[in-house]
């Protein structure tokens, strides 16, 4: 296995084959936006699960932790499903749901500063990943809703 990083998400280049979806842009060698943002979800799902192993083994801990991992790694396998919608409506309704994922995680990682599991400082890369993330969903959603009849 090469020790290579991947640029992307600065994690080892495991060479995970591609999904199969067809895409116009199976032509092209370029990476498209959207894988783009695959990957980043992809990373901010694995940074999600890291910062769940650094939660107390305590019953609130523990509780926090299901409840975060499932949020936080849900919005990468949701996308995957946008990006192989059978309609607009359909990719609209995916990427709401990654939406939702992903605003549900940020009322998590505020409970874990709030009740002092874990620091802010400790969490501020993943808080501020997760605010972007929000942000590039929500203007997908309302590109896909404009540009379509």
């Amino acid at each position: 296995m090469s020790n290579v990083l991947d640029p992307l998400t600065h994690l080892p280049n495991l060479n995970f084959p591609e999904r199969c979806v067809l895409r116009p842009s199976d032509m092209s060698t370029m990476v498209s936006k959207a894988d783009l943002l695959e990957k980043r979800l992809i990373s901010f799902a694995a940074s999600i699960v890291s910062l769940s192993s650094s939660l107390p083994k305590t019953p609130q801990g523990r509780h926090v932790c299901s409840q975060i991992l499932r949020s936080g790694t849900a919005s990468a396998a949701n996308y995957g499903e946008a990006r192989g919608a059978e309609s607009r409506a359909d990719f609209i309704h995916k990427l709401k749901v990654v939406f939702k994922e992903l605003n549900e995680t940020t009322i998590w990682l505020q409970l874990i500063v709030e009740s002092s599991l874990l620091s802010a400082e400790t969490i501020v890369a993943i808080v501020a990943e997760n605010r972007e993330l929000c942000r590039i969903i929500a203007a997908s959603i309302k590109t896909a809703r404009g540009s379509g009849g």
